[in-house]
């Protein structure tokens, strides 16, 4: 897989530690402004020569000064060699084609993990760590599969991650319609969407906080065909054990508040088929990981990140304008426009 990133440069200075010279054009200007001439020719009175010329201080003054000082100035600038342009980054990924696919039942609800000190629901914290699993593998291909009584696709492979962030947010949402949860089936609609893709390695991330109580293919029967088409599993089981804190709600699906405002809960017995998942990873080459909190789901991704790295070459190219020719004749111009000025209307006495 190979990508091209143009990447804006704008304005830039190919040697920038020349401009440390501009420093000492000020103390050039105090230099210009003190200095006085010699006589180079003695009298014993200055009147046969006062309509010859003046002193050269008196004559150009500080305007002769700032021509010097300006040109000097430009011929530094253009030294430096300002240029504009961009540079591009070819890169060259071993091409690693990553699914997700997330648990989207009611039970996904319950508050048993926090976001930034607050309570959140799994779902809520789920989403949340896994927009920095997607960005940090900004070089693979993924996709986005949501799964509760059914699965459903999210997101087909892609590269783009902006597209694929946005339709984690959007989309991946709590299914009311098809409760339930059906392991097999969505690891059977995974794998289908894997088998005939030709990358380096191709892997599931399956998240759920439930056992398998929904459609026709068993986990383990799924995970089979997942083995034999060489794609390999990481499974995740979220959320805390036993009893869990979940949102009382209305017909409309909205948390039912009590009389003093304060949101309303109901606590319910959890069941969690801990053994399937352990399995299924196991199976396939994968690796099962226990997920009790944000903390933890957040170093489970950052182990599968470490666990299956993409390999990058990367080559960089430049393409530059050189801007030195603008600066250096305007300079050049003002050092003959002085010249011609001392020894025009600014001449002194030899």
């Amino acid at each position: 897989m190979e990508a091209w990133l143009p990447q804006l440069e704008g304005f830039r200075f190919a040697y920038p530690w020349l401009l440390w010279s501009l420093v000492l054009l000020p103390l050039l200007w105090l230099w210009l402004g003190r200095r006085r001439d010699a006589a180079a020719v003695g009298y014993s009175t200055l009147a046969l020569l006062t309509g010859l010329g003046k002193k050269h201080g008196g004559r150009d003054g500080w305007f002769s000064h700032f021509l010097v000082t300006l040109a000097l100035a430009l011929l530094i600038l253009a030294l430096a060699r300002p240029q504009s342009g961009q540079s591009y980054t070819k890169i060259r990924a071993s091409g690693i084609d990553i699914l997700l696919v997330l648990d989207v039942s009611s039970s996904m609800l319950a508050e048993d993990f926090t976001i930034g000190g607050t309570r959140a629901s799994r779902l809520a914290a789920v989403k949340n760590v896994t927009k920095d699993f997607i960005a940090d593998r900004s070089n693979d291909r993924m996709g986005i599969y949501a799964f509760a009584g059914k699965p459903f696709l999210v997101s087909p492979m892609t590269l783009d991650h902006e597209w694929l962030l946005k339709s984690l947010d959007e989309r991946v949402q709590i299914n009311f319609e098809i409760d339930g949860t059906a392991i097999g089936t969505a690891i059977t609609s995974a794998a289908n969407r894997l088998k005939d893709r030709e990358s380096k390695s191709r892997i599931i991330v399956l998240l759920t906080d439930g056992t398998n109580n929904s459609g026709p293919i068993q986990p383990l029967t799924a995970a089979e065909a997942a083995e034999a088409l060489d794609i390999k599993i990481y499974t995740i089981g979220t959320g805390t054990r036993g009893v869990a804190l979940f949102p009382q709600l209305n017909r409309n699906r909205q948390q039912m508040r009590d009389m003093f405002g304060q949101p309303m809960y109901r606590r319910i017995q959890v069941q969690f088929d801990e053994e399937t998942l352990q399995k299924i990873a196991s199976m396939t080459g994968g690796k099962y990981f226990r997920a009790t909190g944000s903390d933890s789901l957040k170093d489970i991704y950052d182990e599968i990140d470490q666990l299956e790295k993409t390999e990058v070459e990367v080559d960089q190219y430049e393409q530059f304008d050189e801007w030195f020719i603008y600066v250096l004749v305007p300079g050049g111009l003002l050092a003959l426009l002085h010249l011609l000025l001392r020894y025009t209307f600014w001449r002194r006495l030899p």
